[in-house]
């Protein structure tokens, strides 16, 4: 059984590090403004295998640490969940919804309707750009 719901963001850390960031200390994925975000996780079963964070001002929202574990990941799972997140984006009634995709997966996150904006950067040796997607209100 696949179930979405709200989590805390402690109940995130443990998969961002796994799947983000393994080679960093676990501080490393935690957010200083975790708290004024909303947290999602995907569960199979009872287990928790993909998570993202949201954050919401002016309208605007923008998800962060989204991960699937590795032994789950191209089977759909992250796909619900962030599908989920743009469901929640529009009943929400935001005007745009963003993110900071690795250069990598800018492919992936086009599937849903996100576009490349002209803002790149690099953290952590990592390539990314930032990547949004526009409601009509």
């Amino acid at each position: 059984m696949i179930r979405i719901v709200q989590i805390t963001s402690d109940e995130t850390v443990s998969i961002r590090h796994k799947v983000m960031w393994p080679n960093h200390p676990v501080d490393y994925v935690r957010l200083p403004n975790d708290h004024e975000g909303k947290h999602y996780g995907l569960y199979v079963d009872d287990t928790l295998i993909s998570v993202v964070s949201l954050f919401t001002s002016n309208k605007e929202a923008q998800f962060r640490k989204f991960a699937t574990l590795n032994e789950y990941q191209r089977k759909g799972y992250g796909t619900k969940l962030l599908n989920e997140i743009m469901s929640i984006a529009e009943k929400e009634q935001l005007s745009r919804i963003w993110c900071n995709a690795r250069t990598v997966k800018t492919n992936y996150y086009s599937k849903f309707n996100m576009r490349i904006t002209n803002t790149e950067f690099v953290k952590g040796g990592l390539n990314y750009v930032i990547m949004e997607r526009s409601f009509l209100i």
